[in-house]
């Protein structure tokens, strides 16, 4: 059985959104140059939905998929934005050649009938 057909239909719904939503947003990405190098990085202190790099810039990038912009926007709290952090560490730490790139993270809101919306640097590390 697979991850998608053990969960109840509304939480399958949701995980196969968010697939779709993050596999849209990597297409967005490399059509703007960058090489997506990890998709759906698990780490034992959080998730990073897309690590990708453009020239010298290591970006780790969360995903939200919602009906609105203001919605999406909110859903990355700052818990969310501490976990991606840690677990950007630990991805910086397990991959030593890409500790010379410059850091940054990033956002890309999936929104109904429109283009991912990216926004860089969406939240500093703290």
């Amino acid at each position: 059985m697979t991850e998608a057909t053990q969960k109840p239909d509304h939480r399958r719904r949701a995980w196969v959104r968010g697939q779709m939503a993050e596999s849209f947003a990597a297409l967005a990405l490399r059509l703007k140059g960058y090489r997506i190098l990890e998709r759906q990085y698990r780490t034992p202190v959080g998730e990073i939905d897309i690590v990708a790099r453009r020239h010298d810039c290591l970006v780790f990038v969360e995903v939200k998929a919602r009906n609105d912009e203001r919605n999406a926007r909110e859903a990355i709290t700052p818990r969310q934005q501490s976990r991606i952090t840690r677990a950007a560490q630990v991805f910086v730490q397990r991959h030593p050649g890409e500790a010379a790139c410059q850091m940054r993270f990033d956002a890309v809101l999936v929104l109904p009938w429109r283009w991912p919306c990216h926004i860089p640097d969406a939240w500093r590390e703290s």
